[in-house]
């Protein structure tokens, strides 16, 4: 069997949320995502659902190319799984797809966070919780501390990924899509 790739996405939107979070942090990227194409088609996190309300959150698809994401700078990461691990990240999606409705974010858990206090809640998450467990619940990472301390940076920081691309997310996207265009003609 052929490993599959996942990547690890870590952003900086520039929005006023962003740097508040920055200004607690003191980290460039505050966001995580995870996605399951080199051309970052396939992203999903917990965040904002409508562009304009970040406290309208839950499970989204985001997309990379428009909204908030538009002007966006970040760092890509890879990891390689099993076929056995894909399979399970995709179950996980396809649940938390099927029930989004029942699904928030979990800003309460943010607070714990900053107090460095795990809350955990019932279909709630934040983005960094949410990647986290993703890749604990797909046996891919198993971390040392709860999933609800997790941070965008703790993700940055573990061994298993392999750094792939920092700037802005458009030349990223740009750049893949070239790779993939390039056709042989001899």
């Amino acid at each position: 069997m052929q490993d599959k790739e996942v990547y690890l996405l870590l952003t900086d939107t520039g929005t006023w949320l962003t740097r508040l979070i920055k200004l607690y942090t003191k980290k460039p990227f505050n966001h995580a995502s995870i996605a399951f194409d080199e051309q970052l088609k396939q992203v999903y996190s917990f965040g904002r659902k409508t562009p304009k309300n970040p406290f309208i959150g839950g499970f989204v698809q985001e997309d990379i190319k428009g909204g908030i994401f538009k002007q966006a700078t970040g760092v890509v990461y890879s990891i390689s799984i099993t076929e056995d691990q894909w399979k399970k990240m995709q179950n996980y999606i396809q649940q938390l797809q099927a029930e989004k409705d029942h699904y928030r974010y979990n800003f309460i858990g943010l607070f714990g966070f900053l107090l460095k206090r795990p809350i955990k809640r019932k279909n709630a998450f934040f983005c960094s919780q949410f990647v986290a467990a993703i890749l604990q619940e797909s046996n891919v990472i198993q971390f040392n501390k709860p999933i609800s301390l997790i941070s965008p940076y703790d993700l940055q920081t573990t061994e298993s990924f392999q750094f792939v691309y920092e700037g802005k997310l458009q030349e990223f996207s740009s750049q893949t899509n070239d790779r993939l265009q390039v056709v042989d003609y001899a």
